[in-house]
């Protein structure tokens, strides 16, 4: 069973150039919300909770989230709560408009990491490993925690593996 380090190495492998991880930071927040909105219906209101393929999605990655790491797990848990609750509200919208917003956000999403993926020359890591897909958003929360100083000693380990990301002077296209 793979750690955290082993996750997120693998996926920082594919992402060292500064102006890639900023497409991140835009283009795995969109997709996730995007993909909670879309997987919002169908769905129904149980006591209060909407219940949907999006809930049961969520839950998944949440579980696999607090297996790898019960800080990351709890603060993934909370982005996905958001996400189910604002999909459920978008869901409950005309079909052209939750329709319309998933999908704008999906593609905009992903627009957004291929660009990513010009600057840093190589391509997305979820082409050489669908797990990918789910550490994503996990090495967003990740690397925003680097930036805040959080978590020095998980950078170190990444960063022994991969190494640093690259200064943008020194990035290889672009």
């Amino acid at each position: 069973m793979k750690t955290l380090t082993d996750h997120l190495a693998q996926y920082a492998a594919y992402h060292r150039d500064p102006r890639n991880l900023l497409t991140h930071f835009i283009g795995i927040p969109l997709i996730v919300l995007a993909v909670a909105v879309l997987l919002s219906r169908p769905g129904m209101d149980v006591a209060g909770i909407w219940l949907s393929p999006a809930a049961l999605v969520s839950l998944a990655a949440a579980l696999f989230y607090l297996r790898l790491d019960l800080r990351y797990g709890l603060l993934m848990s909370v982005v996905l709560l958001l996400c189910i609750w604002l999909g459920a509200r978008l869901a409950s919208a005309t079909t052209a408009v939750w329709l319309g917003v998933g999908l704008g956000l999906f593609v905009l999403g992903w627009v957004i990491q291929f660009v990513g993926h010009y600057f840093e020359g190589r391509k997305p890591a979820f082409v050489d490993d669908l797990t990918g897909l789910i550490i994503g958003p996990l090495f967003v929360a990740a690397e925003l925690g680097f930036m805040l100083g959080l978590r020095e000693p998980l950078r170190l380990a990444i960063e022994a593996r991969v190494g640093p990301v690259r200064l943008r002077e020194s990035a290889a296209h672009g």
